[in-house]
């Protein structure tokens, strides 16, 4: 007898399908147009994952696969699921620790107390997808999620409709895992989600609108409170620019003043420059000894960097807390 024809699906990888084709060029697995709505797969694909069947590329829109279990034992490796299409499956309870899903579809598919623990989900649509009770600690989303490298790239293409639409779809999936990360107890990874879902909010603002610009500044002075560090490089921004500004402009030190002058040697523009960070510093943190004193424009100078550095040794109590008490 004639062999039965293999299915034609070859993955972008380069790997082949040996599985039988089904008449239509493709097997059960890798036929798009086959209806697999509510069939419940969970243990034939189990089966077909163990005899070594190709599971990149899969076909399984709406199948019900609750309580699939695809884990590699005793293996660094798990199974590579990678151009696989999950739209709207049901995969609640399934274990699905350390495989590859890369370059896949997870759109509003049903991960209801799944583990996603380690996966590799890199440029996934997870657009829709439900994460309730999920475990998705370790998960690796790569850099950027395919919206939102979409979106740049619309954006840069002066698409600016469907950049917005691009964004406001990835502010949604960061919102997702946001709150998924938080019924956890995964603050910390809360925490970064929290300032993606906020860059994405950004994104979609009119550029230099209110709220553009607003968004940019408190993403600057705090990284919209998950970035302490944030605030110290603008306290010391803040201290040497003020200090400069102080040299330039002269401050009063025992009845002479101290400023930069030409006429002055090296090391007394020196002195004067140095003492000029001191009263930067002594201002910024309020602390006023008053053996420097600020005289014409210094003193709105000083006034601004005073109101500026109590609020920002508030803010940074305020951010550093709320990042080590998670």
């Amino acid at each position: 007898m004639p062999d039965k024809p293999c299915c034609s699906y070859i993955s972008p990888t380069g790997n082949k399908c040996q599985e039988t084709d089904m008449g239509s060029g493709f097997c059960f697995w890798h036929d798009s147009k086959f209806d697999k709505s509510g069939l419940d797969l969970t243990q034939k694909l189990e089966r077909y994952a163990k005899k070594g069947g190709l599971l990149e590329g899969l076909q399984l829109q709406r199948a019900n696969l609750s309580g699939l279990n695809l884990i590699k034992q005793d293996d660094e490796e798990g199974y590579d699921l990678s151009y696989c299409n999950f739209y709207r499956a049901n995969l609640t309870g399934a274990h699905l620790f350390n495989n590859k899903i890369a370059n896949a579809s997870l759109m509003k598919a049903n991960l209801h107390s799944a583990s996603l623990h380690y996966c590799d989900l890199k440029n996934t649509n997870l657009l829709g997808i439900k994460l309730n009770d999920s475990r998705i600690d370790n998960i690796e989303l790569g850099d950027q999620l395919l919206q939102e490298a979409a979106a740049f790239k619309a954006r840069k293409n002066k698409q600016h409709a469907e950049a917005r639409d691009l964004f406001e779809q990835s502010e949604e999936i960061y919102r997702n895992l946001r709150k998924a990360s938080e019924h956890q107890g995964l603050f910390e990874l809360a925490g970064n989600f929290t300032y993606k879902e906020l860059r994405m909010r950004h994104a979609q603002y009119r550029k230099g609108s209110t709220k553009q610009i607003t968004s940019s500044f408190i993403d600057m002075l705090c990284g919209y409170g998950e970035k302490p560090e944030n605030v110290i490089r603008f306290s010391l921004s803040l201290i040497i620019c003020c200090a400069f500004c102080y040299f330039l402009f002269g401050v009063s030190y025992q009845d002479s003043v101290m400023q930069l002058s030409f006429e002055n040697s090296f090391q007394s523009n020196l002195s004067a420059l140095l003492n000029s960070f001191y009263f930067s510093v002594v201002t910024f943190t309020t602390l006023g000894y008053g053996d420097i004193t600020p005289i014409g424009f210094s003193r709105l100078i000083a006034a601004i960097e005073a109101f500026c550095g109590s609020f920002s040794l508030a803010l940074f109590v305020v951010v550093f807390v709320k990042r080590m008490t998670r």
